[in-house]
């Protein structure tokens, strides 16, 4: 099976999210892909996906249930056929923990709509709009993701 990791800074709400939209459209397509996400700090380990971040994923019609925040490894980014952080200081990072790996990207860079290079907002700091435009863009890159796992 197919292997597709999303990562953010601590995994409770833009990795979640991409995580979650690529599991309803992968099955959607019929792809047979095993979706997870990481965060790349520890800090948020063990907690949930923030409510408002839930919020946005069941307005949506997507599952926001059972998640619990954790930190990734090497061993996972090694592992994965794709993985796709959400800011380029991110990929940076990843690509120090697996100076080996070719297979990480930034998830804005399958979006159409944007160019090379821009990061996901974090929606964190804001109001809730920030959280429908984060969405949003996770929504357009992810047919160009999943693209990627075609048989």
């Amino acid at each position: 099976m197919a292997s597709l990791v999303f990562v953010c800074w601590g995994n409770i709400c833009r990795s979640p999210i991409g995580e979650r939209v690529a599991q309803s459209m992968a099955e959607e397509r019929g792809l047979d892909v095993a979706v997870s996400s990481f965060g790349l700090s520890s800090e948020n380990e063990g907690f949930g996906i923030d409510d408002r971040a839930v919020a946005v994923l069941e307005e949506r019609g997507y599952d926001a249930q059972d998640h619990s925040a954790r930190t990734i490894q090497p061993a996972d980014i090694e592992a994965a056929d794709l993985v796709v952080a959400v800011e380029p200081y991110q990929v940076d990072q990843l690509r120090r923990m697996a100076p080996g790996a070719d297979n990480i990207r930034l998830l804005n860079d399958f979006n159409p709509d944007l160019g090379p290079g821009t990061p996901l907002i974090d929606p964190w700091y804001g109001d809730d709009d920030g959280f429908q435009d984060t969405i949003a863009d996770v929504e357009a890159a992810m047919p160009a993701i999943l693209d990627e796992f075609r048989a």
